[in-house]
């Protein structure tokens, strides 16, 4: 088989795809109008949690199983990955929810309120029981991409030029044009300072109407997200959304309430029907598409598996599908 290879979309799938490919002796050449990572990239705003357990709450168990192998792989390629776990928490109002989301999450163990200010102090404060899943991590989505685009480049990934090889489409939401079944989820997210507030890993508070996750990012700076509104829109954020987000991280902490608000950000992210992934073949061109919430936690499950396919002819146990005349 052909180790020539031509990626089409440098965000987190792309970027992921390259990383793989060229890991393994290919020759690979990423395309991406745009140019470098940044802030046309869905992946540029994403929360970077590496939380499969969490997901699988409400997600199929085929995106834990492969979720796990998300933390690892970023790691041995030159990822910064926190390994500081969950930590889940609900007003009173909302126990039972905790209580559900703990029936579903098997790993998860019950924190006391003691427990609670052993791992993180300010959440004490509020609150007299958590969940605490240890096994999950985050990172910085924005710095990890950067980083891995200087990596590949140093590495010889060639970004620009002639499409050479067999050609992998990576481009996202863009991909409608041939992926009629994709469609775009609007997350909005917003970007704090809060000095009077400790947090040293993500915490998601559960709500019935708007659920909040906050991951830190380090000098006092946090990521508040992310909503989930079924539509293809991008670039608009609303405000009943921000309000929302907003109210949740005060409901969290009273002193999110005079954070400093340095960014609002918005898009689309690209899923199937079923919001699980696919590398689906259309004739000659291999696309690798659809990972709704879980960029970073499914794109070197996705990247592994397209290798397998296109190097070794091995057929990936899910996710693939050959759209080729027969």
């Amino acid at each position: 088989m052909s180790d020539l290879f031509t990626i089409i979309g440098g965000g987190v799938c792309g970027l992921a795809m390259a990383a793989e490919l060229s890991s393994r002796g290919a020759q690979v050449t990423v395309i991406d109008p745009k140019g470098a990572p940044g802030d046309h990239a869905c992946s540029w705003w994403a929360g970077g949690m590496l939380a499969p357990d969490c997901e699988g709450v409400s997600a199929e168990p085929e995106i834990v199983r492969q979720g796990r192998k998300a933390a690892s792989w970023w790691k041995s390629h030159g990822g910064i990955v926190h390994h500081a776990g969950t930590i889940v928490v609900a007003l009173n109002r909302d126990q039972s929810d905790l209580a559900t989301f703990a029936r579903r999450a098997p790993t998860a163990t019950s924190l006391s309120k003691t427990q609670i200010a052993e791992h993180e102090p300010h959440l004490a404060e509020r609150f007299s029981k958590a969940l605490f899943l240890a096994d999950e991590g985050h990172l910085d989505p924005r710095a990890t991409l950067t980083a891995l685009h200087a990596r590949l480049d140093q590495k010889g990934v060639r970004f620009g030029g002639d499409i050479k090889g067999q050609v992998i489409d990576c481009r996202g939401l863009a991909a409608r044009d041939t992926l009629t079944d994709l469609r775009g989820v609007k997350g909005e997210m917003l970007v704090v300072r809060c000095p009077d507030v400790t947090l040293s890993r993500p915490v998601r508070l559960l709500h019935p109407r708007f659920p909040l996750y906050i991951v830190p990012r380090g000098d006092d700076v946090f990521m508040l997200g992310a909503t989930q509104i079924e539509t293809g829109e991008r670039g608009r954020a609303t405000l009943r959304s921000v309000m929302e987000l907003m109210n949740a991280a005060y409901a969290l902490h009273p002193a999110f309430g005079e954070a400093e608000l340095l960014e609002i950000g918005v898009d689309a992210r690209p899923a199937f029907p079923d919001n699980q992934p696919r590398i689906r073949r259309i004739g000659d061109v291999i696309y690798a598409n659809g990972l709704f919430r879980h960029g970073f936690l499914l794109a070197p499950a996705l990247a592994q598996m397209t290798a397998d396919l296109l190097l070794k002819g091995k057929i990936p146990e899910v996710w693939y599908e050959d759209h080729r005349e027969r």
